[in-house]
């Protein structure tokens, strides 16, 4: 069966979709923890991937997506991944990409520097190369840039993959899967405007068919709420409201409350409107909503998590009787450890581990649907 597995980082990202045919499809690789420091209780992240592909038999990724090129989504990558560009981030050891997803920011982008230049720079070889490569965008904001290549957009239409459509890399057919892109958008990405990555950031929504069953996850990455509220404005106007539909949301931002909202709130910050409508209408039957980030605290703190969004998602959680998760509290703050979704024809359930032995799914694990 098809899992998800969210990996705890701290206030970092990277999640894994291994699909039943044996894919893998990793998102992100923010891998900011200490190996060598017992204190530190993140997951070496490398380890953890590079485990997962021995034990498969693998020694490559299908895809890697990067959502954006902030640190905290992409720490570790050009040390663990194996890059066409350049032979010094080449060798035994290093796992390579079949494909590499990227939003058109991270192309067009000026200010990169250390390991976002260099993520850069494999992005740019391969759509110059013309393979192994997706880049989301709306087709004319690569324009000026493949011209300085020598390339036109028409050149270079088959890696490129604009909001409101499928990627073709997956099928319902082929994988079980399929995957709709909603950020970045036209109204969005334009020649004029200065790139934000958060706003650019790649944001999808994953539908899983299992046995004829339906479930679908929504990828939140760093999206600020003015934009997730533009996203959820045109998602409606296009009447395809199933495309924000919902029974695991990797929720923006690390558990930020400028994900909901300008306004923190005493107690329970209050989303905007449209917003709102996207975790209390869309949301299905034991529906799961995970945090990757630290802990919740129980005082006011300026850096996210904030505990007053944590308290709204644990009110939309409790509306379907779904469950809020945290990547750094689960099962326990003081042993943290991946949370891994399983996918089957009741939808989607927690794997809860059995400790002194092997991961199972206990008989009382939460199901969405």
């Amino acid at each position: 069966m098809p899992t998800v597995t969210f990996f705890p980082l701290g206030n970092a990202d990277s999640s894994l979709i291994t699909l039943e045919n044996g894919k893998r499809l990793l998102f992100d690789f923010g891998n900011e923890g200490d190996p060598a420091d017992a204190n530190d209780l993140r997951i070496d992240l490398a380890k953890a991937v590079r485990d997962d592909l021995l034990g498969a038999k693998r020694s490559h990724i299908d895809v890697v997506a990067v959502s954006h090129l902030d640190r905290d989504h992409l720490a570790g990558s050009t040390e663990f991944f194996w890059l066409e560009h350049a032979t010094k981030y080449q060798g035994e050891g290093r796992i390579k990409i079949a494909e590499l997803w990227v939003p058109a920011a991270a192309i067009v982008d000026d200010q990169c520097e250390d390991e976002a230049k260099i993520l850069q720079a494999e992005a740019r070889h391969r759509l110059k190369s013309g393979k192994d490569i997706k880049v989301f965008s709306r087709p004319d904001m690569l324009k000026d840039w493949l011209a300085n290549q020598g390339l036109s957009v028409q050149d270079r239409l088959s890696c490129i993959v604009d909001a409101g459509t499928l990627v073709p890399t997956c099928s319902l057919a082929q994988d079980g899967v399929e995957i709709f892109v909603h950020s970045p958008f036209g109204q969005r990405l334009n020649d004029k405007e200065v790139i934000d990555r958060n706003k650019d950031a790649i944001m999808v929504q994953a539908t899983f068919v299992v046995e004829g069953v339906e479930t679908k996850l929504l990828f939140g990455s760093d999206i600020p709420w003015e934009h997730l509220k533009e996203i959820v404005e045109v998602t409606r106007a296009h009447q395809r409201d199933s495309r924000l539909e919902w029974d695991i949301f990797h929720l923006p931002h690390h558990c930020s409350y400028l994900s909901l909202s300008d306004e923190k709130g005493d107690e329970m910050t209050s989303p905007d409107p449209e917003i709102a409508w996207l975790y209390e209408s869309q949301s299905r039957k034991g529906a799961i909503l995970i945090s990757p980030s630290w802990p919740i605290p129980s005082e006011d703190t300026d850096l996210p998590p904030h505990r007053q969004a944590a308290a709204y998602y644990r009110s939309a959680a409790r509306n379907v009787a779904g469950e809020f998760m945290v990547t750094m509290e689960y099962p326990s703050t003081a042993r943290p450890k991946p949370i891994v979704i399983k996918i089957d024809r009741t939808k989607a359930f927690v794997s809860r581990p059995s400790y002194g032995a092997p991961a199972i799914v206990s008989s009382t694990a939460h199901r969405a649907g």
